[in-house]
């Protein structure tokens, strides 16, 4: 399982309630959820972003309240992984849950840069920096992980092995 894109890179604490305003809240359909993703701390992401794109970040990206709204507001958005140097456990557990790939890889989430072309390898963990021609290793997805996230989210996992 592989994914490439160009970079949108954020900093430290990105926290749930900046990747979906709680104000957005009171909808359950995805897709307008996504259209309001990341508003408060970039209103030209939604306009930038292209299917595929990866999102780049520092630390505890995805702290705050444990809504699955994040991470479903991205991946429906069209990021297609997020790497930073750590995750909050809850936006972590949630992403994996709705079969959302992210990896942590602190070198990677310090050399990337803004508009870097990235490819990654979900299967190996490597994560190529297309534009500086430079690799970092992160930490692979065990087998039935890549399931999960192949299966679009843990329930749809569990079904389809009944």
């Amino acid at each position: 399982m592989k994914a490439q894109g160009k970079v949108l890179k954020y900093g430290d604490n990105v926290d749930t309630d900046v990747i979906i305003p709680a104000r957005y809240l009171n909808s359950f359909d995805a897709k307008e959820l996504a259209s309001h993703a990341m508003v408060d701390i970039d209103p030209t992401f939604i306009d930038r972003l292209e299917p595929g794109d990866i999102m780049v970040a520092g630390s505890n990206f995805g702290c705050g309240s444990s809504r699955e709204h994040a991470p479903l507001a991205l991946k429906t958005a069209g990021v297609s992984c997020v790497i930073a140097r750590s995750f909050a456990r809850i936006f972590y557990r949630n992403s994996i849950n709705i079969g959302f790939p992210i990896l942590e890889c602190p070198q990677a989430a310090d050399d990337i840069s803004e508009g870097d072309q990235v490819e990654v390898d979900f299967d190996s963990g490597i994560i190529r920096n297309l534009t500086k021609n430079r690799e970092y290793k992160a930490q692979a997805f065990p087998p039935f992980l890549q399931k999960m996230i192949e299966a679009n989210g843990l329930v749809n996992y569990v079904n389809a092995k009944k």
